[in-house]
């Protein structure tokens, strides 16, 4: 009785009238309020920012319009320090005002990395760990001694470097390594089409080491192959433990190597019959 009572008030309209108005107006509010904070409605495109440096886009005003976070550096000696060479989101995506970019830029100085211990491992599994650590292997010196293909001795600059000394990553290391007690020749692996890491490391694995190298379509890394190698792997001779193979190099933008490998197919089949009898030779030392 007295809720219909309460009712028939006109007290009561008018505050249901006002919480009603009220409750539009904070509704209005935070709408208006999200509006302004997530810019709705308001779309940018995200600029390719590959090559650019953080002061880049600062003179672009760019600041304005984006928050930017570097979350990663490198070292690459072929590219300019400070510039960015990788971001996210990606280049001419659609994104709001504010939105964070990630970026990844290319370090001022190189990463120091820990040197392994070597010394008594088998050249095929110091290769590996040099790889995997971030190093390089650049001469095998062979001398004669009874521990065959095994690690005599680790260098850097010409120097012996002891184990957990930091040094810069991608530095080249020289290798000491047992000969044997009896003189021992090898095959001449097949590189042709070979791109340019890979080559080197067939070399290495082959107990050889790189002699010249002659860049005929310049210097790129990420498309040179080999085009001819000095001896041929054709060739019947023979090698001793630590001697040099000539290499050429071509761009594989300016040269077709699927036809050069084509041509080449029924030699090939031959050569990489020695070079599996020669890699399970290798399988003893390890």
């Amino acid at each position: 009785m007295g809720f219909f009572y309460f009712l028939k008030k006109k007290k009561f309209y008018l505050h249901f009238t006002i919480s009603i108005l009220l409750t539009i107006f904070l509704i209005w509010i935070v709408l208006k309020s999200l509006n302004i904070f997530t810019y709705h409605g308001e779309i940018l495109i995200v600029p390719d920012f590959n090559g650019s440096t953080i002061e880049d886009i600062a003179n672009e005003n760019l600041l304005n319009e984006f928050r930017f976070v570097i979350i990663d550096s490198i070292f690459d000696p072929n590219k300019e320090k400070g510039t960015i060479v990788m971001q996210d989101p990606l280049p001419y995506s659609k994104v709001k005002k504010n939105r964070k970019i990630y970026l990844t830029i290319i370090a001022k100085l190189p990463e120091k990395v820990s040197m392994p211990n070597l010394v008594d491992l088998s050249l095929r599994q110091s290769i590996v760990l040099l790889e995997t650590v971030g190093l390089k292997l650049n001469n095998l010196d062979y001398e004669p001694n009874f521990a065959q293909n095994a690690v005599l001795e680790q260098l850097y600059d010409g120097e012996i470097i002891e184990p957990n000394t930091l040094i810069k990553k991608g530095s080249k290391i020289d290798l000491k390594v047992g000969k044997g007690v009896n003189v021992t020749k090898f095959p001449v692996p097949f590189l042709i089409g070979k791109y340019q890491k890979e080559a080197i490391r067939t070399i290495h694995l082959a107990y050889f080491n790189v002699g010249k190298e002659y860049f005929l379509d310049g210097n790129d890394p990420l498309h040179l192959r080999i085009y001819k190698q000095e001896p041929s792997w054709d060739s019947e001779k023979l090698l001793t433990q630590g001697d040099y193979i000539n290499v050429w190099y071509r761009s594989d933008e300016h040269f077709d190597f699927n036809e050069l490998l084509e041509s080449l197919k029924p030699d090939t089949l031959s050569v990489d019959t020695i070079l599996i009898e020669s890699e399970n030779f290798d399988n003893f030392d390890d």
